[in-house]
């Protein structure tokens, strides 16, 4: 903090954007002109591949299995992997007696002669004679798989768990995949991406890798808690006074406690919850009663799959459903279970999967994506966005290596569903990744976020203290894509800055290239028009504190399915890019939010100014111009709205030569970083809840207390001001009324009588007259408004 005290105008100069002219050359296809390479979902952009015809083919990488059941008979598994889509079928080598294999082999089979939907792969174990034994399965939709054209980096594989016949996952084991949609240009094609590690030992190869990641599938699951029948307690003695309860992984919520004592309640509430596809949970919901103030007593439960739910595309209701409850701690036996079906409890329930929403896991106010679920309901792209992550420069040391500061960096750039990660580049201050992804874009008004983190999971060492180590962040670039103009290439470099504890800190300076291509300019002009998010955030929408709860949860999921891939995009990483932190009490914010608003009103101020200036002749040329447009305005009204417009349309154009020519980066004037007191940075980055001592926690209590007694003045100052209107005609002052009320008749019948541009000339006129026609002291009307009484008086 002393530092940048020391030197500001250096500093201010060291954080601003810079421009780069790097030799861009073959990154860049056709010479900068439309097309590109990258991450689509259609065929429009063409590849560096081209050269010859280009043929697609569905990938499919089976890694590894682990956990995998033995046969009851022979104790063993002898496990292959038989990959079939439609007619085609592929099979890995098998195992002998091997639970935990690894084939670490493609398939890839040709689009045109995929006549099916959905990819299967099955986990059978080899029998000598008898059929070979079913394991499991995983399936994929074959118009969900994601599509990759090099130069993207390969698609992270995932673990999924195996499911039986029934398409239960209860321990069948797990198997580890990729699949996508490529070309013959991909590396995958010939095998021979596989030898470049196979002769490295140790995990940390894992991690180096540059890796191409995809948000899980989210959705909103609604669950519509109607009734209830036949309710039983454990105490029969009482009616029961119950509550529903539903859990869905690590989400819990309640229903409110039904009013009345009854077998057969009833509550009509709403439980929303975040699902991700493939759907591992299961909806739980058990009927407790409320047996004594502190106690609460199961009386029956319900176990629901998710994949069985109604998917709803609009604003109409599903159809509900009586679901049979099964009594907590009964019908373990079968017989049990086919007795207690014929008189068991029913719960009421209207279940359905939004399709209709987008599932926020990010702050609306850097949003990148806000196209619904279902994929039925998403538009045709409007450009593509292309970036190529050149290099960093100056990046601070982050650790120790054998005596010497050292840094391994990589950069991590979420856009949509996508996610991705460079290669590390380890012990260098000036790394070059020069590594260059695509996106389809589908609004514009939305933000790409990059981070650069220093890599602490190399080696593959002791497996104790690597679990310790998280990836430290070096600095965070943000770039809303309506900001850039289209079809340019913007090639800056963006200061790389972090707030700590001792104050503002540069990191670094990451510099990148990005290019937004227009597709259609029609349908950028159509959305600027609609919405930002779909349209059933608006018809049905959620409560502010439903949206913050979600959006926890929806972030909670992306951070283990992404921790799941390998290598995995760790949780330290995804919570920085998602900015999970962004709603922690900042005494650093708020001044600069509050400082922010000031600037709102900077315009309105500077006109009150200039026309005070006008009021009190300063420049009586001016004034006497002010006279004459006034006068003409009030001959022909007509006139007041086109001026207006026409005075906004000449200030846009005048403008036009101040503009912007470079994105916007991170700010730290406008951030309140420089200047922001140690203790205040202190305590926005305290634990929450705080684990700072007693005497530091009542001096920030107290300094609260301060600012919050500030703000409750100026709240009560607005009140008292609008309690006075109301006053007006109230009958509260019945003085000040009546004066009012007659002023009010006299205005009344003097407009009826008199033009309407009379009036306006002669109140123009008042206005405007010399200040040696003026008083000092206050108006009159401002005199009896402010002897009106406001409701302060009534205040404890």
């Amino acid at each position: 903090m002393s530092s940048s005290q020391a030197a500001p105008k250096g500093n201010q100069e060291d954080y601003k954007l810079k421009d780069t002219k790097p030799e861009l050359g073959e990154k860049w296809p056709h010479g900068g002109q439309r097309g590109g390479s990258g991450w689509i979902y259609n065929e429009r952009a063409t590849s560096t591949y081209d050269l010859v015809e280009q043929m697609f083919y569905l990938y499919v990488r089976v890694v590894k299995a682990k956990d995998l059941p033995p046969n009851p008979v022979t104790s063993n598994v002898d496990p292959y992997v038989e990959v079939k889509v439609g007619n085609y079928k592929g099979k890995t080598r098998h195992f002998e007696k091997k639970t935990s294999p690894e084939w670490k082999q493609v398939f890839a089979f040709s689009k045109e002669k995929i006549q099916s939907s959905v990819v299967e792969v099955f986990v059978r174990d080899k029998e000598m004679v008898a059929r070979d034994d079913y394991i499991g399965k995983v399936e994929f939709d074959i118009h969900e798989v994601p599509t990759r054209v090099p130069p993207d980096s390969p698609l992270a594989p995932q673990w999924y768990r195996l499911e039986n016949l029934r398409g239960e996952a209860r321990s069948r084991g797990e198997i580890m995949l990729a699949v996508w949609m490529g070309t013959q240009a991909d590396e995958a094609f010939p095998e021979a991406w596989h030898s470049d590690s196979a002769s490295v030992k140790g995990d940390g190869v894992y991690n180096i890798r540059s890796k191409v990641y995809v948000n899980p599938k989210l959705w909103y699951l609604r669950v519509n808690v109607i009734e209830a029948q036949d309710v039983e307690p454990n105490d029969k003695s009482q009616p029961p006074q119950v509550f529903v309860k539903g859990q869905v992984g690590q989400q819990v919520l309640k229903t409110k406690l039904c009013p009345t004592k009854t077998p057969n309640p009833m509550w009509n509430e709403d439980l929303v919850f975040v699902a991700a596809e493939p759907f591992e949970e299961k909806l739980v919901l058990t009927v407790e009663n409320k047996a004594s103030p502190g106690k609460d007593e199961v009386a029956a439960r319900i176990s629901l799959p998710l994949n069985k739910f109604e998917i709803r595309l609009d604003h109409r209701a599903v159809h509900s459903h009586w679901y049979n409850l099964e009594r907590f701690g009964f019908g373990v036996l079968e017989g049990d279970k086919r007795n207690e079906s014929k008189f068991s409890s029913r719960i009421h329930l209207r279940v359905c999967l939004e399709g209709a929403y987008h599932v926020l896991d990010e702050s609306t106010m850097y949003i990148s994506d806000t196209r619904p679920t279902a994929r039925q309901l998403w538009k045709q792209p409007i450009g593509i966005l292309e970036v190529g992550i050149l290099s960093a420069q100056g990046l601070q040391s982050m650790k120790t290596n054998n005596g010497k500061g050292s840094t391994d960096a990589y950069c991590v750039a979420k856009y949509g569903q996508k996610w991705v990660r460079t290669r590390t580049i380890t012990e260098s201050f000036n790394p070059k990744w020069n590594e260059q992804y695509t996106w389809e874009v589908y609004d514009p008004c939305t933000v790409i976020t990059f981070g650069v983190f220093d890599n602490c999971h190399l080696g593959g060492g002791g497996g104790q203290t690597q679990v310790a180590k998280v990836d430290s962040k070096i600095g965070k670039v943000r770039i809303r894509l309506s900001t850039l103009e289209m079809d340019r290439i913007y090639t800056n470099s963006y200061p790389l800055l972090v707030l700590k504890t001792s104050g503002l800190k540069k990191m670094g300076e990451l510099q990148l290239a990005i290019r937004f291509t227009c597709l259609s300019m029609a349908h950028i002009i159509y959305l600027y028009g609609h919405p930002l998010l779909p349209k059933m955030h608006y018809l049905h929408p959620f409560t502010v504190n439903q949206l913050d709860s979600l959006r926890y949860q929806a972030m909670n999921i992306v951070v283990v399915r992404l921790g799941r891939a390998e290598p995995p995009l760790r949780k330290e990483v995804v919570e920085y890019m998602l900015d999970v932190d962004s709603h922690i009490w900042s005494m650093r914010r708020s001044k600069a939010n509050f400082f922010r608003i000031v600037s709102l009103f900077s315009g309105a101020i500077s006109m009150s100014k200039w026309l005070g200036e006008v009021q009190q002749w300063k420049n009586p040329v001016t004034t006497i111009l002010v006279h004459v447009l006034f006068f003409i305005l009030i001959c022909y009204p007509e006139l007041i709205l086109p001026t207006m417009f026409l005075y906004m349309f000449l200030i846009g154009i005048w403008n036009f030569r101040f503009r912007p020519r470079h994105p916007p980066h991170m700010d730290t004037k406008l951030s309140w970083a420089e200047a922001a007191h140690p203790d205040e940075l202190d305590e926005e980055f305290d634990t929450f809840p705080t684990s700072k001592a007693q005497d530091v926690i009542r001096m920030r209590y107290d300094r609260l207390r301060s600012v919050a007694g500030r703000i409750q003045t100026v709240v009560g100052d607005i009140a008292t001001q609008g309690e006075r209107f109301h006053a007006l005609l109230s009958w509260r002052d019945p003085r000040a009324t009546s004066l009012f009320v007659i002023f009010c008749l006299v205005v009344a019948v003097a407009l009826y009588v008199t033009p309407f541009k009379v009036v306006a000339s002669v109140a123009g006129i008042f206005w405007l007259r010399h200040p040696r026609f003026r008083s000092k002291l206050p108006s009159m009307p401002s005199n009896f408004f402010k002897r009106l009484p406001s409701c302060v008086d009534g205040m404890l």
